[in-house]
């Protein structure tokens, strides 16, 4: 069978391009290879998408899933490996099967990445972790590390202020870039303290994680920092190394064209943090689906 659509990732942006697909009556199917939701999923908390003052990234992702479920989505659970043109169709290796389509939209998202020093590998699940949602509990009433300075750090120090003894917040620039609303909230806790111009050199310890030396960007004076955990947010990597045939930027992060989001391969599509963009956030995840599965349906309509 060719698909009309077919949709890689279910997060954000792969769910509102199935709804968007739906709605126009679109043979689609969406293939997701562990579980729908993405990254946002790990989040504890979304106090910026419209409608919804404050309710978890869980909460959000089973609202739409169930939306497009009631259009009547079908999920294939597979993981691609390869996404090629073929002319008339493109072809989708799995590694469950392959698939073919007139249009694709890439939404695959992107996940941590990691600060690459010494000790951060192996105390992976031993105090080292890059979701505070998930782990967070395991260090209540302890003494934990967050790197970073983004949204993201600032979020996940404020959801861990509620559950850890004390906090040390580690950026390696002088202010945050962090929405200033949620740096207020972190301001305003009392078991937080600041390493902002410093880096982390090592996380220390011998079952598990004991501590983490630092090192000041501009006198390069170090010192070392007891804590039970270390929550590292410090960007992300796009989930794209599968997809070979697309033009990416130096970062892995697909080109796409900025009106219609189409990528160097006619017919694919790309939306949601796999592509290169500035702002990395549900919103505008969403309004990405929307206008690929809008770009994909005008394609479709033109080659039948």
């Amino acid at each position: 069978m060719v698909y009309d659509i077919i949709i890689i990732g279910g997060g954000p942006a792969g769910l509102s391009a199935a709804i968007y697909g739906l709605r126009a009556r679109m043979n689609l199917i969406l293939i997701e290879k562990i579980a729908t939701g993405g990254q946002i999923a790990l989040s504890d908390d979304i106090s910026n998408y419209p409608g919804f003052p404050s309710l978890s990234g869980i909460e959000l992702m089973q609202k739409f899933e169930e939306h497009a479920k009631g259009l009547g989505l079908n999920i294939v659970y597979d993981e691609i490996s390869d996404v090629s043109d073929q002319g008339q169709y493109k072809l989708l290796k799995g590694l469950e099967g392959t698939y073919q389509a007139k249009t694709v939209i890439i939404a695959v998202g992107a996940s941590p990445k990691r600060l690459n020093i010494p000790g951060e590998r192996q105390f992976i699940g031993k105090g080292v972790s890059y979701c505070a949602t998930c782990d967070g509990p395991f260090f209540k009433d302890s003494d934990v590390a967050v790197v970073g300075g983004g949204d993201t750090a600032v979020k996940e120090a404020n959801y861990l202020t509620k559950i850890v003894k004390s906090i040390v917040l580690i950026h390696r620039r002088k202010e945050f870039r962090a929405e200033k609303i949620i740096q207020e909230r972190l301001h305003n806790a009392a078991n937080v303290t600041l390493e902002l111009e410093h880096t982390p050199i090592s996380i220390n310890g011998t079952k598990s994680v004991e501590s983490i030396t630092i090192e000041n960007v501009k006198t390069s004076e170090r010192k070392t920092i007891p804590v039970k955990g270390v929550f590292v947010f410090v960007g992300i990597n796009p989930q794209t190394s599968f997809l070979k045939n697309l033009e990416k930027d130096e970062n892995g992060f697909i080109k796409t064209d900025h009106y219609t989001l189409m990528t160097s391969m006619p017919g694919v599509f790309c939306a949601g943090d796999a592509h290169s963009k500035k702002l990395l956030q549900v919103a505008t995840a969403v309004g990405e689906g929307a206008l690929a599965a809008t770009a994909a349906i005008e394609f479709v309509c033109d080659v039948c």
